[in-house]
C-alpha cells in the first residue's frame, strides 16, 4: 500500500474527504517526527511505540576497497509493535 492508497483507506474508514485524511496523515507524520527529534517516545497503546535508538560508533569495512573504516555514531527511528497489533497479525 502506498501513501495515496493509505490516504484513500483512511478517508473511507473515517468517512471524511481525502483532503482531510491527507491533512491528518501529514499532521501525524509531522508530530511523530518532531517528538522523535526532541528525543521523546510516542506510545500508542495496542498499536506500538515510536522511539529513537542510539547506534554507537563502530568499525566496518569499505565494501569497495575492503579497508577498515569507522562508522560514526548515529540515531535511528524505531517502531516496536504493541501486543494488539502482534495478535492481529497472528490470528
Amino acid at each position: 500500500m502506498n501513501k495515496t492508497e493509505f490516504i484513500e483507506s483512511i478517508a473511507q474508514k473515517a468517512d471524511i474527504p481525502k483532503k482531510d485524511a491527507e491533512k491528518a496523515l501529514g499532521a501525524f507524520i509531522d508530530t511523530v517526527t518532531e517528538a522523535l527529534e526532541k528525543g521523546d517516545k510516542i506510545s500508542l497503546v495496542g498499536f506500538g511505540t515510536f522511539e529513537v535508538r542510539e547506534r554507537a560508533e563502530r568499525q566496518g569495512l569499505n565494501p569497495a576497497t575492503k579497508q577498515p573504516m569507522t562508522i560514526k555514531a548515529s540515531k535511528a527511528p524505531a517502531f516496536k509493535p504493541g501486543k494488539a497489533l502482534k495478535e492481529a497479525l497472528n490470528k
